[in-house]
């Protein structure tokens, strides 16, 4: 018989933004290494997933495990609380979905 591993509680999200300020690529990745980093301080893992080319607009994928699912909520409203209080973006979406863990 196998031994029985421990719960886990994954989710990912996606988040749509546009960025008003950047008038370049370049600008745009300046603010978006921030916002990336500051995610990451919450324990999460963070990769532009869309419009990587486009000045003023981006989508994150943010990827969040937990032993419990409280904590998982917990780390989804941190999440969304970061990118929501950052002045320099504008939340377009955020779209949610939990994974389902055997």
């Amino acid at each position: 018989m196998a031994p029985t591993l421990p719960h886990m509680h994954a989710a990912a999200l996606r988040i749509e933004l546009r960025l008003p300020e950047p008038q370049s690529l370049k600008g745009k990745r300046a603010v978006l290494r921030s916002v990336v980093a500051r995610l990451e301080k919450l324990g999460v893992a963070v990769s532009e997933v869309d419009h990587q080319n486009t000045w003023q607009r981006s989508a994150l994928g943010v990827a969040v495990v937990a032993p419990q699912a409280h904590r998982l909520d917990e780390i989804i409203e941190s999440v969304k609380r970061a990118v929501l209080g950052d002045p320099r973006v504008e939340v377009v979406a955020i779209e949610t979905s939990h994974l389902e863990v055997a």
